[in-house]
């Protein structure tokens, strides 16, 4: 038992030693000087910084959903935890953060983590963007040598000022680490094996040790001494609440997103989303009691982590011991770093955060305008405001989406006049919709093209109003309807949207409604003409004259073969020909002969194909010896020899019981060989084989699973869009 056991324990070492511990390292590196620079930023202690490093390392890290995930102050908070230092001050902005803890675990537990998901991705890309400029906008100031104002109006208007009082050392400094920062990608591989961040900070300290009169980091004692207890607010709850709910969803999707992003780096355990929310939770609560920043999922950290090799949460907790580490034994390094060389790295930090991925996506979904319609409502309003303008502008987009219908009439050349509507066509249409019709001129012949998703009844009535009026003046109108909702049984319930379905049901089932005979082929006549008709008819237009097939398509008569459907092929691609069990007769029938050799030598088919099915009649008639009368029993006499092969074990026959198929369909398969080795004897085949090197194919349709596969003369396979169908 005990060397069982020892096994696991030497493998968790050894991944512990040889990945998880490097990697924390690693992360550290890059972590500390971004806590540093996002204390600073936020107008919080440099110590809170270190103090959230240290939690979200170790607790988020320890409890969250996310194995790979590494958590600490982040600058997606930057902007909100700034303004409630400023309203309510440090000790109160301690408590709004544990308080938001606490409504992440309820969060949580509550199982509605991945709701948090549903928020408009546009938004969150552009709510990151507004965060970024807001700190690049405060932070020029820093790297100016001032200070930095309350908001992005007042950041921008005292840049000329800012550029006038400029403290060139601190500038120069903050250039450089700014400039490092952006050409660390481009220099070698094991020049880069240091953090960008690190060595852009590190480089511009010892830069500042020529530079009179620079400011630096202060830390006032160790970072024990910073530890505190949050106070309680002393008024104004409704804005302290606001404040909470604010810090507790932006850190929420901030980490589920950023937990999304991680899973896509790795192949190994996927996140627990509500599990996640309370780590998070629970390390802003810890966080908040202590005087440290709040705590979210980090994306660049867990970048990080997932390249530099990690392999399980024991590298996110390493991390937040070395940081503790530093932070105690360490400090007076801290106090050695310029402000302007944190603020060129939050500069950098800032603008990384506007992605042009972000902006091209935006514009190739026509989301632009919600894009930037967020980005400028955050920098200057706030970031609540800012997200909720922005979802009220994504809402606004969606519903016009969704309730839009496009609209148009118009004369063809031969004096009919065709009107199209295709969208959502509900009463917001029915001004343009009206106005529309009323272009039609009295008495003209008119179709009416329908290819709406939604159709309401206010929306019918204008329509079935019009079509009477216009009958009226010696007018025909024409309905053509093919959209997934039609006029048809509107009246009987409320209107519904459908999708996806109607036109495969229109496919395959027009005769579904009740009727018998001939009273189903004109039903099915009638509804061709009203909905497809006039979508076939360009396709037809050229081939009114001559044909052009791509394939000679033999397969048998089942009713339930339908050779255009499974192929994906429209009017024009197949010259078919059907029998009773797809056969190819060596002597005694004209008809597939006929057709044959018109279709190799006149309109020189490029391949010629034998499809068959599974559940055929022919073939159970032949395996069970039964004798069905009339001709059939002839007929079937030319499937003989497959019959003879099956029973002496066709290879087919074997590789199709390895698939699971019974008799019948085994049958059914070396059927398809037996006229494939025909077709190879057959005269004009061969020397359109020899000729023109045409392809020869089988297929057979399991109706079962609606899957065709690739019959040869010594096997079966699987079809998928990769393959070809070419057995020469």
């Amino acid at each position: 038992m005990s060397e069982v056991s020892a096994a696991p324990r030497m493998s968790l070492w050894h991944t512990l030693l040889r990945h998880d511990l490097p990697a924390s390292i690693v992360v550290f590196l890059v972590a500390l000087p971004l806590s540093l620079g996002i204390a600073v930023a936020s107008g919080a202690p440099v110590a809170a910084g270190l103090i959230a490093a240290v939690v979200g390392g170790v607790v988020a890290g320890a409890l969250g959903g996310s194995v790979l995930q590494v958590s600490g102050p982040a600058a997606g908070l930057t902007v909100v935890v700034a303004e409630a230092i400023a309203q309510f001050g440090w000790a109160t902005t301690c408590f709004i953060g544990a308080a938001a803890g606490v409504l992440q675990i309820l969060f949580g537990l509550s199982r509605i983590a991945r709701s948090a998901l549903a928020v408009a991705p546009v938004v969150v890309h552009a709510m990151l963007a507004g965060i970024g400029i807001t700190i690049a906008l405060q932070q020029l100031h820093v790297l100016f040598g001032s200070r930095s104002q309350s908001t992005a109006f007042a950041n921008i208007a005292a840049i000329p000022d800012g550029l006038m009082n400029l403290h060139l050392g601190g500038a120069a400094i903050g250039i450089v680490v700014i400039a490092v920062m952006l050409g660390w990608k481009y220099l070698p591989a094991r020049v880069r094996v240091v953090p960008g961040p690190l060595a852009a900070v590190v480089i511009g300290t010892l830069l500042s040790l020529f530079v009179i009169d620079i400011e630096r980091i202060t830390i006032t004692g160790s970072v024990f001494d910073a530890l505190q207890l949050p106070q309680l607010p002393t008024g104004d709850w409704f804005a302290v609440s606001l404040t909470v709910v604010t810090i507790a969803l932006i850190a929420s999707v901030e980490s589920l997103l950023s937990a999304v992003a991680v899973d896509k780096m790795h192949s190994g355990q996927r996140t627990g989303f509500d599990r996640e929310l309370i780590g998070q939770g629970s390390a802003n609560v810890v966080s908040g009691l202590v005087g440290g920043l709040p705590i979210t999922g980090v994306i660049v950290r867990s970048a990080t982590n997932v390249s530099a090799g990690a392999r399980t949460r024991a590298s996110a907790v390493l991390h937040g011991v070395w940081i503790l580490l530093f932070a105690v034994v360490l400090v007076g390094l801290v106090e050695q770093v310029p402000k302007a060389a944190l603020a060129g790295l939050l500069i950098v930090i800032g603008m990384n955060l506007v992605k042009l991925a972000h902006i091209r996506l935006a514009r190739r979904t026509g989301e632009l305008f919600v894009y930037v319609t967020t980005v400028v409502a955050v920098v200057f309003t706030n970031l609540l405001e800012g997200v909720l303008i922005g979802l009220a502008v994504a809402f606004a987009l969606l519903l016009w989406r969704v309730v839009r219908v496009q609209i148009s009439a118009a004369a063809l050349p031969d004096g009919r006049w065709h009107v199209h509507l295709d969208g959502s066509a509900t009463f917001l249409a029915l001004p343009k919709l009206t106005g529309e019709l009323a272009k039609v001129p009295a008495g003209a012949d008119v179709t009416v093209e329908m290819a709406v998703d939604f159709l309401d009844h206010a929306a019918v009535e204008a329509i079935e109003d019009w079509r009477r009026q216009h009958e009226t003046t010696g007018g025909a109108v024409e309905f053509i309807e093919i959209g997934s909702a039609r006029m048809e049984g509107t009246a009987d319930a409320p209107p519904s949207r459908g999708f996806g379905r109607a036109a495969i049901e229109d496919l395959l089932g027009p005769w579904r409604p009740h009727g018998t005979g001939v009273d189903k082929v004109t039903a099915g006549i009638a509804a061709f003409h009203r909905r497809h008709a006039h979508v076939v008819r360009p396709h037809l237009d050229h081939l009114h004259d001559s044909q052009d097939p791509d394939s000679f398509f033999l397969t048998c008569s089942d009713s339930r073969i339908v050779p255009n459907v499974i192929t994906n092929s429209g009017p024009g691609d197949l010259f078919t020909v059907r029998n009773v069990g797809n056969l190819v007769p060596v002597r005694g029938d004209d008809s597939v002969e006929a057709a044959l050799s018109f279709a190799l030598a006149q309109l020189s088919v490029r391949s010629v194909v034998v499809c068959g099915h599974s559940s055929c009649g022919a073939m159970k008639s032949l395996l069970h010896d039964a004798e069905p009368g009339g001709g059939l029993s002839s007929w079937l006499r030319h499937a003989e020899p497959s019959l003879r092969r099956f029973r002496a074990g066709h290879p087919v026959a074997v590789a199709a019981r390895a698939l699971g198929y019974e008799e019948v369909d085994q049958l059914g398969m070396v059927n398809v060989a037996m006229q494939l080795e025909t077709l190879h004897r057959h005269p004009a085949v061969r020397r359109a084989l020899r000729e023109r090197g045409i392809t020869l194919s089988g297929l057979f349709f399991d109706i079962a699973g609606a899957r065709v596969l690739e019959v040869t003369v010594d096997g079966v396979r699987a079809i998928d869009d990769r393959a070809a169908l070419a057995v020469r």
